[in-house]
């Protein structure tokens, strides 16, 4: 196999989120005079998104209508606050250095909706370098279906047996076994309770963004010189 491309997750995987989405969770808890939640706690309900956030802060027994209130003002809340904290994980720059050196695309495909990942990716200067960037409203099925994962191989015009795809999210090693893709599992994410990464059936498991390098040296050749040219 000669490997074309690696995606990543988004939230927990290629980014470090959290900070900036404890805000948004915390401010809504404070506006209706209750105790903040410490990040550690908000950390094992981001993967599932706002619904899963909201549900953590105040509970599964909310009424529609203040489940749906809560919903838009964590969504507007966070909006305002997108990147004040928001950054790639330790090591992580000098992965997608790597990734680059070697001739390889990249991209991402999240659950985010794209409203929030565009602008996110923007102001972080991360959306240009991408080959493909897949949210959580692109397709009419999101993961564990490999939907998503195709769609992203479509826009960098790479064959879905040639990537990799990197996550957080037994849903996400799924998807990428489905889709057809190698899978890595990452420890460092957004891991719920009772979450067991080992036993997701990924192809490999990381506990950190530097171990992708000796993945990268295993799949591929050594990173180009710097300054070649790579394919296009």
């Amino acid at each position: 196999m000669t490997l074309q491309c690696i995606l990543f997750d988004l939230d927990g995987t290629l980014l470090d989120t959290l900070p900036d989405l404890a805000l948004a969770v915390n401010t809504m808890l404070t506006e209706e005079g209750r105790q903040p939640l410490a990040e550690a706690v908000i950390r094992r309900a981001v993967s599932d998104g706002a619904p899963g956030m909201v549900q953590l802060a105040f509970g599964e027994d909310q009424d529609k209508e203040d489940f749906a209130r809560r919903m838009a003002r964590l969504r507007e809340v966070y909006l305002d606050h997108l990147t004040d904290r928001t950054h790639l994980f330790p090591g992580m720059e000098t992965v997608l250095e790597d990734i680059e050196g070697r001739g390889l695309k990249w991209g991402i495909v999240t659950n985010k909706r794209r409203y929030m990942t565009i602008p996110l990716l923007r102001e972080l200067g991360l959306l240009a370098q991408t080959d493909a960037v897949v949210c959580g409203d692109d397709t009419p099925l999101g993961k564990p279906n490999p939907q998503p994962l195709w769609l992203a191989c479509r826009e960098a015009g790479v064959e879905a047996t040639r990537c990799v795809y990197i996550g957080d999210a037994a849903r996400d090693i799924e998807a990428g076994r489905r889709a057809g893709m190698i899978t890595v599992a990452v420890g460092y994410g957004y891991l719920a309770p009772g979450d067991k990464p080992e036993h997701w059936g990924a192809d490999h498991l990381i506990e950190q963004p530097g171990d992708i390098h000796s993945l990268l040296e295993g799949w591929l050749p050594a990173a180009r010189p710097a300054g070649t040219v790579s394919a296009a």
